[in-house]
């Protein structure tokens, strides 16, 4: 299960792991690209299915998941990445609005994921690993609306409290710190401050690819013994 899967980093994991042989359930909002996508993981030779839908809602969430028991007969691995930011403002001039659209879907939206995927992973002899999407914003102030630096700490938390829950009942679950990526939300937040990719050793944004390379790994029995994990693709950005 993938969430944010029409675009950006959600569609380079879509394209990654069905490649590597995973059946992949995809839902985002935007039900043209998303559709697009499954075509061409089709056309690839691998196996999609595309639910539109908002991780804000409970019922979306739980449509989805029913989708992937009905279609591939269980939820081995979930990634989820959907996300939402905005331009940077000083907090004091920062709407409710925004801080409650920030808030919704990074934050409601992984919980309402966990809450629906762990029980059918703990219903499963084979457990199940779950990644969620964090950045570097979850980490130190970046420049980013301040909800949305709130926010991605706030995903490393659920992260963390749920390893911790369920690590001995066989799921594991990690978040990936990702740095500045060429993605629509990137572009969509430009101007907002400092740019993290100028903190970034390797002094460029990261490609969505390179972003799903480590979502599968954590999606895999290659990480068979880490959880609890916030793993950096950040391009150096948390170690200066």
């Amino acid at each position: 299960m993938i969430t944010g899967a029409s675009s950006g980093i959600g569609a380079a994991a879509a394209r990654l792991f069905a490649a590597e042989g995973a059946s992949v359930v995809l839902m985002a909002r935007r039900q043209k690209p998303l559709c697009d996508l499954v075509d061409e993981v089709r056309a690839a030779g691998g196996r999609a299915v595309a639910v539109t839908g908002d991780v804000t809602c409970p019922g979306d969430v739980e449509r989805v998941i029913s989708v992937a028991v009905e279609r591939f007969g269980g939820l081995d691995a979930a990634f989820n990445n959907a996300g939402w930011g905005s331009r940077g403002t000083d907090l004091h001039e920062t709407e409710d609005s925004a801080y409650d659209q920030i808030m919704d879907v990074n934050v409601r939206g992984v919980w309402n994921c966990l809450r629906r995927q762990i029980p059918l992973m703990l219903d499963q002899s084979t457990g199940g690993t779950i990644v969620n999407t964090s950045s570097t914003a979850g980490l130190f102030a970046t420049g980013a609306l301040a909800p949305y630096v709130a926010a991605k700490h706030a995903v490393l938390g659920l992260t963390k409290a749920a390893a911790a829950e369920y690590g001995a009942r066989g799921i594991r679950v990690n978040a990936l710190v990702v740095g500045s990526t060429f993605t629509e939300l990137t572009e969509a937040s430009a101007g907002s401050g400092r740019p993290v990719a100028a903190r970034a050793i390797q002094r460029r944004l990261a490609d969505p690819s390179e972003v799903a390379q480590a979502a599968a790994w954590l999606c895999s029995d290659r990480s068979s013994f880490v959880t609890g994990g916030a793993v950096p693709v950040d391009g150096g950005c948390s170690a200066v």
